[in-house]
Order: structure tokens, then sequence, then C-alpha cells
């Protein structure tokens, strides 16, 4: 880190969030749809390897949004699909995702412990809590938790996670599930690395307390640069270092003017009632999700933040970001994974590498 600022210098990473579930990152009509195949997700991870991406990350998810693309309405299982992506592949980091609320910590632990020998050791598990109540009732395994008991569940739960790593025997007994005696060998002979996903004060806390990255959201790049020093120094003062990283669609063309009409066709198509099952999803009432979706613009047919544009202002924007929000990396989506990670790797990755030459 410097010593003014407390800004970690380092070369950026860049992966990608694999399209596990149907429809992709674009809530439309008329966008291209990848479909939940492990096909589709073996060839994406192979490209990230093939350009030199740095890792690849899948989400989990057990219902979808409905709508006229049902959206999310099939998708795979990520941890089983992250261990066949781990033989397939050779370099790139390979994080998969597991909610804490419905799966147990021994249970888990043997899971990544066998993920990080089958990966070699680029194994890493992306801890989420459950937030979104629908997924969880159709199992009769939701219980509702204030966020701040929500990160308590989860820090208890990887608490044990890592005794299970490092430990022959552990007893624990937790609000939320027990251990008793409880052996998990073999143990990983190098730790899976940590991801949380999170921006509450709640998830910055747990982040850098236990987390190795922490995926984080905000509405403008000062609030990102606060958010991303925050997790820095909590974490330093805890004699731990943290890489922060955000979420960016990319959505390239020759032009700007090209790639401009790629985001006001696919906006066109956008999925209302999708929007508005997703708003509901997060606690939004029916009526105010229906009122937002109804009145929505295309633009939010996109889930995450996005950059349209040539090559040389993918470069730029990409640039802007990460240093002006201090964050150490990106994870990218593509619309169009096959044409669009190979145009990315040939015309913006290049460039990125070379910035990280520079003085930050």
């Amino acid at each position: 880190m410097s010593a003014d600022e407390g800004v970690p210098v380092s070369a950026k990473e860049y992966g990608i969030f694999l399209p596990i579930g149907s429809g992709g990152w674009l809530l439309s009509t008329t966008a291209p749809r990848p479909e939940a195949s492990y096909a589709d997700n073996k060839r994406a991870a192979l490209h990230a390897e093939a350009i030199g991406l740095d890792f690849v990350m899948s989400m989990a998810k057990w219902r979808g949004f409905g709508g006229t693309t049902d959206h999310w309405g099939e998708s795979l299982e990520s941890m089983t699909m992250m261990a066949g992506l781990a033989e397939a592949t050779e370099r790139v980091k390979i994080w998969a995702t597991t909610h804490a609320n419905i799966h147990h910590p021994g249970v888990v632990a043997k899971m990544y412990t066998t993920l990080q020998q089958i990966s070699a050791g680029r194994a890493g598990i992306n801890i989420v809590n459950g937030a979104y109540a629908d997924e969880f009732q159709q199992f009769g395994l939701w219980e509702e938790m204030s966020t701040e008991d929500r990160y308590r569940m989860t820090a208890d739960w990887t608490e044990a996670l890592i005794r299970l790593w490092t430990e022959d025997s552990v007893t624990m007994k937790s609000d939320f599930f027990t251990l008793q005696d409880c052996e998990s060998r073999p143990h990983p002979e190098t730790r899976p690395t940590i991801i949380s996903a999170g921006r509450s004060p709640a998830g910055r806390e747990f982040q850098a307390t236990y987390a190795d990255g922490a995926f984080l959201s905000a509405n403008t790049l000062d609030e990102m640069k606060a958010l991303s020093r925050d997790v820095h120094e909590r974490a330093a003062a805890r004699g731990r270092r943290v890489k922060t990283y955000s979420m960016l669609t990319v959505v390239q063309a020759e032009t700007d003017a090209a790639a401009r009409e790629k985001v006001e066709r696919w906006g066109a198509g956008v999925d209302r009632e999708a929007l508005a099952a997703m708003r509901r999803s997060w606690g939004v009432p029916d009526e105010r999700a229906r009122v937002w979706a109804e009145g929505a613009t295309g633009e939010e047919a996109f889930q995450t933040p996005y950059v349209s544009g040539s090559a040389e202002t993918v470069v730029e924007h990409i640039a802007r970001i990460t240093r002006g929000g201090e964050l150490d990396g990106l994870m990218l989506i593509f619309p169009e994974y096959d044409q669009d990670m190979l145009l990315f790797g040939e015309t913006v990755l290049p460039a990125l590498r070379a910035l990280d030459e520079e003085p930050a």
C-alpha cells in the first residue's frame, strides 16, 4: 500500500461472471440469450484462459424471475459446474458460490477441499447468505433475519469452515449450527480463496475479517473509492490484505456509435415483468415494484453498470473506474461471450496490462 493513502498498488485482476443462468445478464427479449449449459460455460472459461484473464466466477441461483424471457428460469449448480471447469482449465482461478444459509459448513469444507485438489490450488468460495426469500421458501429453508444477524450467521459459518480446513477435530456450538468432534480430512494444502460481495457496514466488516476478495457496488465513483478504501483500511487494521472488485458489462464494437446502437436495441426489449419480479425478490412491495418496472428505461435491462464503445473507450473507462475507485480488479460480463471475449482479449486487455506498468 502507498504510505500516504493506503491504496494498494499492483496489477489489476480481471475475470468473468459466467453465464450460469439462462438469459445471462440482460433482461431483454432483443438481447443475446446465453443458455444455461455446461458447454457454453466451459467455452467461456476456456476463452478466459486463452486471452489471459485471471479468474472465472459463477453465481448460485435457485429460482428465476419469470417474465417474457423466463429470466434465469434455468440455471446450473455452481459448485459442481466449477469442478468440471477446474478440470477443463489450467491457469485461471476457479471461484464457485455457496449459500451459507442452506449448506452446512461440515459438508462444504470437504467439497472445497476436493475442488482445491481438482484445480491444483486455484479454488475459491464466494460466500453468500441468502437475501432473496423466494429462492429458499420453495425449499422450506427461509428464515427471516436482520442484516446484522445474517452476517453473524455467516461469520460463524466461515469460522467453522476455516477451522475444519486446518484442525483435526472441531467442536463448536453456534446459534445457527452445531459441530461436535467434527472431522474434515484431508485438509487443503492451501486454503481456498474466500470471496464476499456486499456493501453494508456489516458486509464490509465481514470482508475485512474473513475475505480475500470483496465485491462492491456504488452509485458514484467517489462512493466506490470510499467503500474500497474502507475495506482496505479495515483489513489492514487486522494485519490482512483484501482485494476489492466491482462488476462491469462490456458492450464493445468498432465505434462508439455502433456499440451505442447495440445498447439501444437490447434496451428496447427490456423485460418489465422480470424486472418487477427481481425488485420483489429484493423486498420491494409488489405494487411499487410493478410501477417502477413499467416506467423503467431500456438501460434497466442491464443488471450491472456497463460501458459501451470502441476499444479505446472501453480501455479509458475501465482505467478510470479501477484507478478512481481504488479497485484491485473487475469482474466482467459480456452479452455475447464467444465473440465479445475474443475481441476484448485482442484489443482491450493488452492495453489494460500495459497500464499496469505505468505509475499509479
